[in-house]
């Protein structure tokens, strides 16, 4: 298999038909990381959800070799669910077990959470839930939509510490944000 890649050749926006942005071109390989920057509104959550397969470009092409995981504003996580049994079922989807689902709880520090229903949990709890189900899931790119809302300090040294060990191992890093999340030597893309 032909090593980890994502790349971007002269891609357009276009919603409700407002020309977002046009002619983005760039491209990450295994163990790089790049960061969508800019103001509210102008394409950085729908860049990613392009790259996820979830909107279509207006122009351009998207090109991917690896398992993409998206993390978006909502956690997709079954709220009747506890957390362990919420993330196990992403993880068999992506045909992981149950020690991924562990490896990804206690990378989000949340272990001690995984027999609580998701509803129950806070906001900052939430999207550590969601962190740890990128984690657990293996797949070899993330995209990640403003990554760093509602966490903490220590779970922001959490997310970089994850997305370290990521990259280190190949892996790469696509995130929208306005704030730092601790990524050495990222792309800063602006939009």
């Amino acid at each position: 298999m032909s090593a980890v890649r994502l790349a971007f050749e002269s891609v357009a926006c276009l919603r409700s038909g407002r020309l977002l942005f046009e002619d983005r071109s760039f491209a990450l390989e295994a163990g790089q990381a790049a960061l969508l920057t800019g103001p509210n509104g102008v394409g950085k959550s729908s860049l990613l959800r392009m790259a996820a397969g979830l909107l279509p470009a207006a122009a351009g092409r998207i090109i991917h070799n690896g398992a993409i995981a998206f993390a978006g504003e909502a956690a997709a996580l079954d709220p009747r669910q506890t957390l362990s049994d919420a993330l196990a079922f992403w993880a068999k989807l992506d045909g992981r077990g149950a020690a991924d689902v562990e490896r990804g709880l206690a990378a989000m520090g949340i272990a001690g959470l995984a027999e609580v229903p998701v509803r129950m949990l806070s906001t900052g709890q939430r999207k550590r839930a969601t962190l740890a189900r990128i984690v657990a899931g293996g797949a070899q790119i993330w995209l990640l939509d403003e990554p760093s809302n509602g966490l903490d300090s220590a779970s922001l040294a959490r997310l970089a510490t994850a997305m370290a060990v990521h990259r280190e191992a190949g892996g790469i890093v696509l995130a929208a944000t306005h704030q730092p999340l601790g990524l050495i030597d990222p792309l800063e893309i602006a939009l």
